[in-house]
């Protein structure tokens, strides 16, 4: 968000003076934090942390980390431990159990899972993953504590696959069509939403030309986020939905911890006018100070009478104004939603195509 008095407010990393801004998940430069090398102004590139998340099954570490992009470098790790990151991909201990897990267990996609370019497999993979993560997520709900911990491995992975199978067909648009014919209602309308706002979002990346690092942290556990969301639509009557897609769209839930090229800081991305005027005295980088400061943003800016303009005051693109709202009456539909977004991982738009900076 920007300056009250600077212009647009601008999503996850990439904000561009004057004009439209790209959320977290699509590829955006970042300040010098400390220890991490910046990608120059003048490549205007932005971060990409997109569609998919499950930082929490996937073993990054409990303090922030530098993870590299470089154009076609391989996935790799979320995080490392020193700024000397390597591009190429290698296995940590917890990504080699969830891919050990794929292994043993036929009905989960491993990480890199190969996504069908034909129509009809498509649709046929996207209504059985989608299946098996409601399930996954109700088990998860039910046996599990996602106020504590980690998504379980079945829900990272069967998470990580529904979006990268949604940014491909985001990607082609053709072969979407012809895949939404393909599935049951119940699987269409949602993937058609989805796919619609991760490629809204991606109408403002500008890829990354050139090596580059990025900050990345394990966010807090989903029911403690959750928690935080409530307590700020109790205190100021914005939806809790609208404030988690928000911080979806701005960081994939606090994981991207640089701040953007224009000084954007914090899990919500504030300016520093921004947050003195509306963080009432709370710290920009705590989750719950930064929350409720965004849902008193948009309270003042509109919200709940009218969301479209208070969160193009947050950020002056109709493009991420629509795309947060999609994902918000995804979650209000049904709150699994919700936590499947929440194993959406960060994801980097480089000129020689994507590399996943965070998940198994």
């Amino acid at each position: 968000m920007r300056d009250q008095h600077a212009g647009t407010a601008g999503p996850e990393h990439g904000h561009r003076p004057g004009g439209r801004t790209a959320p977290a998940h699509q590829g955006v430069p970042p300040d010098r934090p400390h220890g991490v090398r910046p990608i120059r102004p003048r490549t205007r590139a932005l971060a990409a942390a997109l569609v998919g998340l499950s930082v929490a099954a996937c073993g990054c570490t409990g303090s922030p980390g530098a993870a590299s992009a470089a154009p076609g470098a391989a996935p790799g790790p979320a995080a490392a431990p020193a700024t000397q990151v390597p591009q190429a991909a290698r296995e940590r201990p917890e990504t080699a159990g969830a891919t050990e897990t794929a292994r043993r267990d036929p009905a989960l996609p491993a990480p890199g899972e190969a996504i069908p370019k034909d129509p009809v497999r498509l649709a046929r993979a996207l209504t059985g993953t989608a299946e098996r993560l409601r399930q996954a997520i109700d088990d998860w709900r039910r046996e599990g504590n996602p106020a504590e911990g980690r998504a379980p491995e079945p829900v990272a992975l069967l998470a990580l696959y529904q979006q990268r199978v949604y940014r491909y067909l985001a990607r082609h648009p053709e072969t979407a069509a012809r895949t939404y014919a393909r599935l049951p209602k119940a699987v269409a309308g949602p993937a058609k939403a989805d796919v619609t706002a991760i490629r809204k979002l991606l109408t403002l990346v500008h890829p990354v030309s050139r090596p580059a690092r990025f900050r990345v942290k394990e966010p807090e556990p989903a029911d403690v986020l959750l928690g935080h969301f409530r307590h700020a639509e109790r205190r100021f009557g914005v939806e809790w939905e609208v404030l988690a897609a928000v911080m979806l769209v701005e960081t994939k839930f606090g994981r991207v911890r640089s701040p953007s090229h224009t000084g954007a800081k914090g899990p919500m991305q504030f300016m520093p006018r921004t947050w003195e005027a509306y963080g009432m005295g709370g710290d920009v980088h705590d989750t719950r100070d930064a929350v409720l400061g965004a849902a008193n943003y948009l309270h003042a800016s509109g919200a709940p009478r009218n969301y479209r303009r208070a969160l193009y005051a947050y950020n002056h693109s109709w493009a991420y104004v629509d795309a947060v709202l999609l994902h918000a009456r995804q979650m209000k539909r049904d709150i699994r939603n919700y936590y499947a977004y929440y194993n959406w991982q960060v994801f980097v738009v480089t000129t020689r195509g994507e590399r996943r900076l965070t998940g198994p």
